[in-house]
């Protein structure tokens, strides 16, 4: 951690008041004390034309668009001070005043998972996620998840969307995840995510020699037949990786990799479009790779490794409050340490 200081005047303003004080810090199962939210957001030229719920989504994206037409309809998102209906199209230079009462945004229960905090004030949350753990609930994980943790060890977090998350790691992929623990520094960190500020360094093992460093910026988007994977086609999402070679052995390479964007799968796509997939990968790997001549140790402990071995190692960011650019690190997990002593023993390099 630095304690270098920077601006944080691009941070957006808001007005949060507590309309009651009356929750009890060892009741893990209370309801959130309700806040009122004031924002206000001042719209250009760039948005012309689009309509008024797009343009809304887009300042202030930590809440569904469905959301923000409610609050349309319902007069407490104006609009040059008026009520208008969501499809009402901007002129371009309207004010628009939000003013609400904050409902539970999320509803899932509160469990009491421990959660390996590396770093925690006021503000945000970083958190080493374990393998195994999915992030958020979805379609057959309706509970074990971080969210279920997180309101439990902090109930407020409800009040927030998606607890707090403002980026998600696999659930088999291991590392550092920053919370947010109240509105504005959960703007800040989606505005910093956004601008491609946050830092975020993985460690990860492939199979093949990879020479050199190098940059992979290639479009990702949802496969179009197998709709687990993602793939790399023309009209995705841009996606940029940078990556640096750290331990070379005969038929893996330890690469650390860098984030410019955050696509889903991004890194196991990428490195399997380049002829380097992950050791593990269930998805992007079909089957375990033996290389030849390989000891009884080797061969059996790629063929117990079953999940991608990746881990989120660095986290770097600017603090929502204090703007003191922060870096945080977790060390390897027991499965990934393995594994690497296993290829320094068994399958070094010449």
């Amino acid at each position: 951690m630095t304690s270098a200081q920077t601006s944080n005047s691009n941070f957006p303003e808001i007005d949060i008041n507590l309309l009651e004080d009356s929750e009890d810090a060892d009741n893990h199962t209370s309801a959130p004390t309700a806040t009122r939210l004031s924002l206000q957001f001042q719209v250009d030229e760039s948005s012309l034309g689009q309509r008024i719920d797009q343009v809304a989504a887009l300042a202030w994206n930590e809440f569904s668009r469905e959301k923000l037409k409610q609050w349309l309809k319902d007069g407490h998102l104006l609009v040059n001070g008026q009520v208008v209906k969501p499809k009402y199209k901007s002129e371009g230079n309207e004010l628009l005043t939000l003013n609400v009462e904050l409902e539970a945004q999320v509803t899932s229960q509160p469990e009491n998972i421990p959660l390996d905090v590396i770093f925690e004030d006021d503000d945000i949350l970083v958190i080493n996620k374990p393998v195994g753990m999915v992030v958020h609930p979805g379609a057959g994980n309706p509970n074990g998840t971080l969210v279920n943790a997180l309101l439990y060890h902090f109930p407020k977090s409800a009040e927030l969307s998606r607890a707090g998350l403002v980026h998600r790691i696999d659930k088999d992929t291991s590392g550092l995840l920053v919370v947010a623990k109240n509105l504005e520094a959960q703007f800040s960190l989606s505005k910093q995510l956004a601008k491609k500020s946050v830092y975020r360094i993985y460690d990860l093992i492939c199979y093949g020699n990879i020479i050199a460093g190098g940059k992979i910026d290639e479009p990702i988007k949802r496969h179009p037949v197998d709709r687990v994977k993602m793939a790399i086609l023309p009209g995705g999402r841009d996606a940029v990786t940078h990556y640096n070679v750290k331990e070379r052995f005969q038929n893996f390479t330890r690469v650390q990799a860098q984030l410019e964007t955050g696509r889903t799968h991004q890194i196991r796509v990428h490195f399997t479009y380049i002829g380097f997939p992950l050791v593990g990968d269930p998805v992007y790997v079909s089957r375990v790779k033996v290389p030849a001549g390989a000891s009884e140790k080797l061969a059996t402990h790629l063929r117990e490794f079953r999940r991608q071995a990746l881990h989120a190692s660095k986290l770097g960011l600017i603090h929502p409050r204090t703007g003191e650019e922060m870096m945080f690190e977790a060390p390897w997990p027991e499965d990934f340490t393995a594994l690497l002593e296993t290829l320094r023993t068994e399958n070094k390099a010449y």
